[in-house]
């Protein structure tokens, strides 16, 4: 008779059974795209239907996604209902721009995440976590929203790290203000389903202009007090991500706007991945007491020892494992979508061809691809082993894809693994986070995946 626990299975949609109807795909769509897809999209390798007079193609084989996001990346650009989403936030910022904008960025910004600067990172990272622990410790067996404290955290990090904490800051709710963006601006909208043109209004939108107005001139602001300070006094300017970005600045480099733009992707969306994962992994361990004990037991061995922050990511395999563990059920950005430039058709190593129109909709979605029956065994539930050194090999390079793939992989990953084991080393080797009555947080895509209603969680000193 097997002794071991089960593993725990955390909140998730149950896949349809049914197509949904035009009118239910496009509520639910609005409402939370992650309990739009049914059994196929969990059990095949891929699926070509019709929307709208759309050709979708939803991408879940490993072979057919390397193709379309590295292999083949120049005949893919940004699906348009994506970049109907996304571009009224960010505009040209690193996540939205296409072509010599998105080269000229992804140039200006590589030099701040090369291994070796963001390594220089770690002892800020762990500094910064020491400070936001205060909070716990002054509150012993207070409950808090772990989702938005993490929230907090993550971006109290990308301000020191990123910013030298010169971000000129619009008041102390900041979380509070990244939700309303991402509640307001970051929902689908019925327009963008269908395509219609960006100058017509969208309603769900229109609530969200004053917060995105409050991003704005927090930007704006940091930019000024920077430049007014790289002119009077320019010794003391902080080699960080702002003074990267304006030195890039003239008629070969960045524009302002540009420069405008990334700022407020990184303040406003940066920082979010590692968040919502954050918060994931903590309610998940949580819930799972022997793989907790694992984590602290693995914490504390290294802590003993005495090695500097920045040798943590490596000498946690465990801790770093659960965290991926989370990406995994719950993907930071749950849809890669992209859309062919050309139409072509691609043959799959068993003969399948696999037509793929000009100007479709390519849905390549961590959400589906994460938990798809054909890549994982027991696929909805929360089992940090297989990110085990002795086990990733066993994972294949694209049915994984937390940080993305190609030519757009994220800039910041290896910047939010170091972040993330540090902060959760940190947490873990201090405080229990317990679930509270009745917890059972509902997965909500907001860009990000979120929990609905937060994470109110008591955090009790160990």
């Amino acid at each position: 008779m097997d002794s071991q626990p089960k593993p725990f299975v955390p909140p998730h949609p149950t896949p349809r059974n049914r197509p949904p109807t035009r009118l239910e795909l496009i509520r639910t769509s609005m409402r939370n795209p992650l309990e739009i897809w049914g059994e196929p999209s969990y059990t095949l390798p891929h699926i070509s239907v019709k929307f709208l007079a759309d050709h979708v193609l939803i991408a879940n084989h490993p072979e057919l996604i390397r193709h379309i996001l590295v292999d083949n990346a120049k005949n893919y650009r940004m699906a348009r209902v994506r970049q109907l989403i996304l571009r009224p936030i960010l505009r040209d910022g690193l996540l939205t721009a296409e072509g010599d904008v998105w080269k000229r960025s992804r140039k200006a910004m590589a030099p701040v995440f090369t291994p070796r600067h963001i390594r220089g990172f770690a002892d800020m990272m762990k500094a910064r976590t020491e400070t936001f622990l205060t909070r716990y410790r002054e509150t012993d067996g207070a409950v808090h929203d772990i989702s938005a404290e993490m929230t907090e955290l993550t971006f109290e990090i990308l301000s020191d790290t990123l910013f030298s904490n010169e971000i000129a800051t619009g008041g102390d709710d900041f979380a509070g203000d990244v939700d309303r963006l991402l509640s307001t601006m970051g929902q689908v909208d019925p327009l963008d389903l269908l395509k219609a043109p960006e100058w017509l209004p969208r309603f769900q939108r229109m609530r969200g202009r004053n917060v995105l107005g409050k991003f704005r001139k927090i930007v704006r602001d940091t930019i000024d007090q920077r430049r007014m300070r790289m002119q009077s006094d320019p010794d003391s300017v902080p080699e960080d991500f702002v003074t990267l970005l304006l030195e890039a600045e003239g008629p070969d480099g960045l524009s302002a706007a540009e420069i405008e733009d990334n700022l407020i992707t990184f303040i406003g969306a940066g920082h979010e991945t590692t968040a919502r994962a954050l918060g994931w992994t903590l309610y998940c361990l949580a819930n799972a007491p022997q793989e907790r004990a694992l984590v602290e037991e693995e914490i504390a061995n290294v802590l003993a020892e005495g090695p500097p922050p920045v040798e943590w990511l490596d000498r946690m395999p465990k801790t770093r494992a659960a965290f991926e563990e989370a990406m995994r059920l719950y993907p930071p950005a749950p849809s890669l979508n992209r859309e062919p430039i050309e139409s072509e058709t691609f043959v799959m190593k068993d003969g399948t061809q696999i037509e793929i129109p000009k100007g479709a909709t390519v849905l390549v979605m961590p959400w589906v691809l994460h938990r798809h029956r054909l890549h994982w065994d027991n696929p909805n539930a929360f089992v940090p082993s297989r990110f085990w050194p002795e086990n990733r090999d066993t994972i294949d390079r694209f049915q994984y894809l937390p940080f993305g793939a190609g030519p757009r992989i994220c800039i910041g990953a290896t910047f939010a693994l170091q972040e993330a084991v540090i902060a959760l080393a940190l947490l873990l080797n201090e405080f229990s986070f317990e679930p509270t009555p009745g917890l059972n947080p509902w997965p909500v895509q907001k860009l990000t995946v979120q929990p609905q209603n937060g994470l109110p969680m008591r955090v009790v000193r160990r």
